[in-house]
């Protein structure tokens, strides 16, 4: 019998973590779940003092960030034994079908993909902006009724093989933030077809409907775009010429935008030119797991 292993990745959000192991223990086809704690300090490990049966926490003993998390949780699931690894924040709610209609395409595609995708909604049942799927680095999705072939996800509620994580490694953990999903989803769907599967649905509880962005940003926390932008090169890097051409017009987007809509212009500008050339000298390594 196949086995399934929840992955959640938790910081600090002892009550939204609540809510999502909950909704995976209330899933139609039951799967183990992995809590991936990044020492949190809200009380989240009592939450866990006792044993549930099916339910294994893990306190990473520091903040690894999310990238860091997603590692440690995926190799842990790997090293287990499970067959299947399903990924997802803490603030991730699946609708009680999420997990079975993930694996009725398993059987479909008779296990002959590299990742599959659920559909993400916002609280108001709208797509989640921040995770919607890419058909291309050009072209996001937006036809949420039927099943498409894509490029990149994000990880929440990303679907996968043991046999795949072996294949093509773990996520970045120096990411720490920002593009590890990307860049790992795009890493193998460049070998292998993926594909996004509108009938697994999960509600996503974060605070706003909009990604990150860097001239909205609240002054005090504009440090974190050093993650973003250092990223976005190796991320871009994988697929050459194409991936530069997308972060140059990216880039200058930016620029544009940070000139005529922002605040601190100066401080903004030099976080990111700093960070691209921290990016070009950035190159992590690809971690495996071995038997």
């Amino acid at each position: 019998m196949t086995k399934t292993a929840a992955v959640v990745v938790t910081y600090n959000r002892r009550e939204l973590l609540r809510q999502c192991v909950e909704h995976i223990r209330a899933q139609s086809v039951p799967a183990d779940i992995l809590v991936i704690d990044n020492a949190s300090t809200d009380g989240t490990a009592e939450l866990f003092a006792a044993p549930q049966e099916g339910i294994f926490y893990f306190n990473t003993g520091a903040n690894l960030g999310g990238a860091g998390g997603f590692n440690f949780g995926m190799r842990k699931a790997v090293e287990m034994g499970y067959d299947y690894v399903w990924v997802m924040d803490d603030d991730t709610m699946p609708s009680p079908t999420a997990h079975e209609k993930l694996l009725d395409v398993d059987g479909l595609l008779e296990g002959n993909y590299g990742w599959l995708s659920s559909l993400t909604l916002w609280k108001d049942g709208t797509p989640c902006a921040m995770n919607v799927q890419k058909i291309t680095k050009w072209k996001p999705l937006k036809d949420f009724e039927y099943s498409h072939s894509v490029q990149y996800a994000s990880f929440v509620s990303l679907f996968i093989k043991a046999d795949t994580i072996r294949e093509f490694g773990l996520p970045y953990k120096e990411f720490f933030i920002w593009g590890d999903d990307w860049e790992y989803t795009r890493r193998i769907s460049k070998h292998k077809p993926c594909f996004f599967v509108p009938g697994s649905v999960v509600k996503h509880e974060c605070a706003s409907n909009t990604g990150a962005d860097i001239v909205t940003a609240d002054p005090a926390r504009l440090e974190r775009f050093r993650y973003l932008y250092r990223n976005d090169v190796v991320l871009y890097r994988q697929d050459g010429v194409d991936g530069l051409v997308y972060m140059v017009l990216r880039i200058a987007k930016h620029i544009v935008k940070i000139t005529l809509k922002s605040g601190n212009k100066a401080q903004k500008l030099k976080l990111m030119f700093s960070s691209l050339r921290e990016g070009m000298k950035f190159r992590p390594e690809i971690e495996y797991i071995s038997d």
